[in-house]
């Protein structure tokens, strides 16, 4: 057993000590790392990074005791250095003339000879290899402004340059170079705004406060700083350690939410605009991308548009007396229709095999569609512009009646007509055709007469409305209103024994339904005043026809009474006879 402990070969727990702490503290490592263990381990793998590939650690053991001869290089390590090779990564310090580390420890003179002969020091060809790689990152390889900080180099040393770090460091240069052009545009954008911003300004500052004499400092050249190839105004991270990763990434998450929502933001202010230069009712205006039009189409469109360029100046009741007039005209005659209206023989009708409340329905229902359709017409546009629509600022006593069958958007007809078929063909089984064609006018003309009103004196002249929906609005009240105190149960429920809603509660409901909109300013597309115009007319219609047909009943009944006892007396007197 020999007296001195044999010391097996430097592990690399002592290769990479040594390189952390250098040439200056060799003997130090040595006896630090002797007093810490005397027997190891076999040694793992370790290679060395140089410019001439990776050395074993027996070449590393060979170099060890021959370092009178050559150098001592620096080796790769658990520890070992990270170059920086990404546009994102960049630090905020960063200098195109000081450039960014391409490793940890510079090259030493037998390295710089190697790559690029006798002739360079190797300080120089380390500064040289430092600019390039941070032109490398920062993406300002081709940039001619920054070209003064290697303007002391050859053209042949440079190229050399970059082929030793595109062999040994990887850098995705196209990238980093598309990176660094979509901040520059950035940046010139908000520089010619900010220059916009100072030309203002010094236009509204006043001559007095500037000198009026300059001195010799003043009228000096400027200094001319040599370019840094950083982009100034660059975003700086409070962090000593700069911006990482998931910085970099909450950053472009924060950039994209805030360009979201700006756009919503303009979508939501565009759609108020177009809604509030929308029609009343179903009719909405919406701007669109002007397209070129025929010359046909054009003289079309010239005849049906108006060639007044403001309201006439009349005032509320002269707009609203003539349409007044009009509507007492419709409400009067739909009371004589009812009146005197006698049902036809079976004989006499145009569709006899079907029952008398579809044919009525299906009538009305077949004339809407075919307005609606005639809409699509061009050459029908002057008529249908001045008669079928409702216009606040140009009211025409017919355009009330006109308006009842004109629907703008396929939708707003379906709708209306699929309860105009539900409700009607019941409530015209137990009216009959005359009292339901006049509850059908009336609350149809009412309802524009107090949509038309509530324009004019309150809303504004610069809407129009049309639409069924006035009157399709009575029909379902009359309903309702003649069921006021039966209980309604949807398809089935509530469930026996507990009884539905009475027909008072759907009332209601309408009614509750359009009396918050009617007072509220938030802009709404929807013709409320129409609707509760409609909904009173079929009410007060629907109690008065009741009061008609109860009447009608009570005569009938009278002259069946009396036509009773006539046959008694004749009978008696047969009897007698």
């Amino acid at each position: 057993m020999p007296v001195f402990p044999v010391f097996a070969p430097p592990s690399s727990f002592r290769l990479g000590l040594r390189a952390i702490i250098g040439n200056s503290g060799k003997s130090l490592t040595s006896s630090a790392v002797r007093s810490f263990s005397t027997r190891h381990l076999p040694a793992e793998t370790c290679f060395q990074y140089s410019g001439r590939g990776a050395i074993s650690p027996s070449a590393i053991l060979k170099n060890r005791h021959s370092r009178t001869l050559t150098p001592w290089t620096p080796i790769r390590t658990l520890s070992r250095f990270r170059a920086i090779t990404h546009y994102t990564s960049l630090p905020d310090s960063y200098e195109d003339a000081t450039g960014l580390p391409f490793r940890k420890e510079d090259l030493n003179q037998r390295q710089v000879n190697a790559i690029f002969g006798a002739h360079l020091t190797a300080q120089r060809a380390n500064k040289l290899l430092s600019i390039l790689h941070g032109r490398r990152v920062a993406g300002t390889l081709r940039d001619p402004d920054l070209q003064v900080n290697t303007a002391g180099f050859k053209d042949a040393d440079i190229k050399k340059a970059l082929l030793y770090l595109r062999a040994n460091i990887p850098v995705d240069e196209v990238i980093n170079a598309g990176l660094r052009a979509e901040d520059e545009l950035k940046f010139l954008e908000a520089r010619e705004r900010g220059g916009r911003n100072a030309e203002e300004q010094s236009k509204e500052t006043s001559s007095q406060d500037r000198p009026s004499k300059t001195t010799k400092n003043e009228t000096a050249v400027h200094k001319v700083e040599a370019p840094t190839g950083r982009l100034p105004g660059r975003p700086k991270s409070d962090s000593p350690y700069g911006n990482s990763s998931f910085d970099q990434i909450r950053a472009k998450n924060i950039a994209k939410r805030e360009a979201e929502e700006k756009r919503l933001e303009a979508e939501r202010k565009k759609l108020e605009e177009e809604e509030a230069k929308g029609n009343v009712g179903t009719l909405q205006t919406r701007e669109q991308k002007p397209r070129e039009l025929g010359p046909l189409m054009k003289k079309y469109v010239e005849r049906a548009t108006s060639d007044l360029t403001e309201p006439p100046k009349m005032k509320a009741w002269e707009r609203l007396l003539p349409s007044l007039a009009m509507t007492f005209l419709v409400c009067m005659g739909c009371v004589a229709f009812a009146a005197m209206y006698k049902p036809p023989r079976r004989s006499e009708r145009v569709w006899p095999d079907i029952p008398p409340a579809a044919a009525t329905c299906l009538g009305l229902i077949g004339l809407n569609l075919t307005v609606w359709l005639l809409w699509r017409a061009p050459p029908l546009w002057r008529l249908f512009n001045r008669y079928f629509i409702v216009v606040a600022a140009t009211p025409r006593p017919l355009q009330l009646v006109g308006a009842m069958f004109s629907h703008q958007s396929f939708s707003h007809v379906v709708l209306n007509m699929m309860a105009l078929w539900f409700f009607g063909t019941r409530l015209h089984d137990e009216v009959g055709r005359g009292n339901f064609l006049a509850l059908y006018f009336a609350s149809g003309t009412l309802g524009f007469m107090a949509s038309l009103a509530n324009l004019v004196l309150l809303r504004g002249l610069e809407f129009t409305t049309l639409g069924a929906s006035g009157a399709v609005y009575g029909i379902v009240t009359a309903f309702f209103w003649l069921h006021r105190f039966d209980e309604f149960k949807l398809f089935g429920y509530p469930p026996d024994p507990m009884s539905g809603p009475q027909g008072l509660a759907f009332i209601g409901l309408m009614l509750g339904m359009h009396i918050f909109p009617l007072f509220s300013k938030r802009a709404h597309n929807l013709d409320v005043a129409s609707h509760i115009g409609g909904i009173l007319a079929g009410g007060i219609g629907a109690d008065l026809a009741k009061k008609h047909m109860d009447e009608k009943a009570r005569i009938r009944a009278e002259k069946l009474k009396t036509m009773g006892a006539l046959e008694k007396v004749v009978l008696v007197k047969k009897d007698a006879s």
